[in-house]
C-alpha cells in the first residue's frame, strides 16, 4: 500500500506547517440512475468534505482494482447494486484480500454485503426480522398469508421483487427457481432507517407514506428503537464503517428488520439537518482514520 503523503501548507502569517495526509480512493458511480434518489449529489458533497482531511480521488467501481494500490484506503460509496458489475466486484474483493487493501466498509460484513441470506439466518435465530425462508417449499414455516414477497437472494433496489399469491409459490417450486427469498407480505404503517458510523448512532429517517419509500423526514428515535437497531449492529460485528438498519413499523407497533445495508448504504443526507450532516461527516472522517491506524498497528 502507498504510504501517507506529507503535504506542506503555509497559513497566512505563520511558519510552514507540515501534516500527514492519507490518500483515499472514493468509489462511486455518479451516473447511476437511482429511483427517487440523487446518488451523485450525495457523493459530490461527501467527497468535497472528506477532501478537507484526505488526498482524495473518485473512480467508477469497474476501475477500482486498477487504481487502488496508489492509495492508502478505498472508500466504497454510492456505486450502485453490485449485480450490475458482479464480476468486477468479485475481482475487487479477491484483489483487496490478496493485497491487504484497507477497504471502507471492510469486506467482512454479514449483511447485504454478503447477499440477503442473512435474513433467513436471523429468522432462524429469532431476531425481530420479517420472517424469511430461502425456498418456496419452506413457506409453511412462515406465518400464514394470502400473499408473499418473492425476491432474488442477490437482489438490491427491489430488482426482481414480485408479490405472488400463496398458490403461485407451488409453481415457483415446481419450476425449480433457485436462490429466491420468500416472505409474507407484511402490512406496515411506515418504514424507518437508522444510520450508524462504526457502532455510534448518527440519525434516523422515516417514510411516513409506505408508497413513497424515499420521501423521508427526520425521525425522533426512542431508546427502544435504538435498542432494536443496535441488535443488528452488534450482530454484524463490523469494526469500522457505515451501516443503515432499515425496518418497518407493523400495524401492531412492532419493528421488524427489512434489511441491514452494510456495503454502500445511501444516506439521504439532503434531508438531514445541517448540524447532523456536519456531525456525520466528522464521524465518517474519524472512522476512516481509525481504519487507517488499525492497518498500521496490525
Amino acid at each position: 500500500m502507498a504510504s501517507p503523503r506529507r503535504v506542506a501548507a503555509r497559513p497566512p502569517g505563520e511558519d510552514c506547517v507540515v501534516r500527514e495526509r492519507s490518500g483515499i480512493l472514493f468509489v462511486t458511480d455518479l451516473a447511476y440512475p437511482a429511483q427517487g434518489r440523487r446518488y451523485c449529489d450525495e457523493d459530490i458533497f461527501l467527497s468535497s468534505r472528506l477532501r478537507e482531511d484526505f488526498d482524495l480521488a473518485l473512480c467508477h467501481p469497474r476501475d477500482a482494482v486498477a487504481l487502488m494500490d496508489r492509495f492508502d484506503a478505498v472508500v466504497v460509496r454510492n456505486s450502485g447494486p453490485v449485480l450490475y458489475y458482479r464480476e468486477a466486484f468479485e475481482e475487487f474483493r479477491r484483489q483487496a484480500g490478496a493485497r491487504a487493501t484497507r477497504v471502507y466498509n471492510p469486506l467482512t460484513g454479514r449483511g447485504d454485503m454478503a447477499g440477503k441470506g442473512y435474513l433467513v439466518e436471523l429468522t432462524r435465530a429469532g431476531f425481530p426480522v420479517i420472517p424469511t425462508v430461502d425456498r418456496p417449499a419452506d413457506a409453511h414455516l412462515l406465518p400464514r398469508a394470502e400473499r408473499y414477497v418473492v425476491k432474488p437472494a442477490a437482489g438490491a433496489d427491489s430488482i426482481g421483487l414480485s408479490v405472488v399469491d400463496r398458490a403461485e409459490l407451488a409453481d415457483l417450486e415446481r419450476a425449480g427457481t433457485q436462490e429466491l427469498l420468500v416472505q409474507p407480505l407484511v402490512d406496515f404503517r411506515y418504514e424507518v432507517s437508522f444510520y450508524f458510523v462504526d457502532d455510534a448512532f448518527q440519525y434516523a429517517l422515516h417514510a411516513p407514506d409506505p408508497a413513497r419509500r424515499w420521501e423521508l423526514t427526520p425521525y425522533p428515535a426512542t431508546q427502544a428503537d435504538l435498542a432494536f437497531a443496535r441488535r443488528f449492529i452488534d450482530w454484524n460485528t463490523l469494526d469500522h464503517g457505515i451501516q443503515r438498519v432499515d425496518a418497518c413499523r407493523t400495524t401492531d407497533g412492532e419493528l421488524l428488520l427489512v434489511e441491514l445495508e452494510d456495503l454502500n448504504p445511501y444516506l439521504s443526507l439532503d434531508v438531514v439537518p445541517q448540524e447532523q450532516r456536519d456531525a456525520f461527516v466528522v464521524a465518517m472522517a474519524d472512522s476512516i482514520r481509525r481504519l487507517l491506524q488499525a492497518g498500521k498497528d496490525a
